[in-house]
């Protein structure tokens, strides 16, 4: 008997919402917690909608992520929670992503990326020499077909490999990957949505060096290839597009 109740079993239904307020309450425990210890102000996943990602950066790091089948298992689970709203902070850095994801309690992640090979990326500066106009193309992945295959070839591109990943969890999952490792990553795709230059920051390259030489001192002269007038890109341009304030360089 016992062993049928065991086998039986399943976990309680917990209603979206419940979950979202639950990972909200233990994100306000944490703050409460650090106090002033705590440097950066948390940075939570929201995802509006059925889709995790919508733009050219963010669909492709999960496409990217998706594509490894040592991952395959564990992804699900990961899309759950961060729909759930259980990723409560992502902070991206040259080299690292670092989150809290709420679950049985707040858990601890790290993902660690190689950056970009020198000679990788020389080679995809110099395949997309003279096709990028300008930062607003690249950033919204406004670029031709062919530009778009280099710049997201799984082995050759930008986004990092499997055996370029590393990670860990403070939870007492014994699998290889985590859901919370996995919700983690599927963030870092949501957040591209939004702030697709972190991509580059995260594989430690200037996306500057894909802009041609002469495209950058048309830029810094206000004209365009034809010699004509171009207007200048503020960051008030950078905001209303990507409907986030652009603080500089992180």
């Amino acid at each position: 008997m016992g062993r049928d109740r065991y086998w039986n079993y399943w976990p309680e239904y917990v209603p979206v919402a419940e979950r979202r307020r639950q990972a909200q309450e233990r994100a306000r425990r944490h703050i409460k917690k650090a106090g002033t210890r705590h440097a950066a102000p948390l940075q939570p996943v929201v995802i509006e909608g059925s889709r995790i990602a919508s733009t050219f950066w963010g669909r492709g790091w999960c496409d990217q992520m998706e594509s490894f089948h040592d991952y395959s298992n564990r992804l699900p689970r990961g899309r759950t929670y961060v729909r759930h709203g259980c990723v409560v902070d992502l902070q991206i850095e040259p080299g690292q992503i670092k989150a809290r994801v709420s679950g049985s309690r707040l858990y601890k992640v790290g993902v660690h990326i190689k950056p970009l090979d020198g000679a990788k990326w020389r080679k995809l500066v110099d395949a997309c020499a003279g096709k990028i106009d300008s930062l607003i193309e690249l950033l919204q992945g406004r670029l031709s077909h062919k530009i778009l295959e280099i710049l997201t070839h799984r082995t050759e591109g930008m986004f990092p490999t499997s055996k370029q990943i590393s990670f860990e969890c403070n939870c007492p999952d014994w699998a290889s990957m985590c859901k919370h490792v996995a919700a983690t990553l599927y963030g870092v795709g949501a957040r591209l949505d939004r702030e697709p230059e972190l991509l580059f920051t995260l594989r430690r390259v200037n996306k500057d060096d894909l802009l041609t030489a002469g495209t950058r001192a048309d830029a810094l002269s206000g004209k365009s290839k034809g010699g004509k007038p171009r207007a200048r890109l503020k960051e008030a341009d950078l905001s209303r597009l990507f409907g986030v304030d652009i603080v500089g360089k992180r």
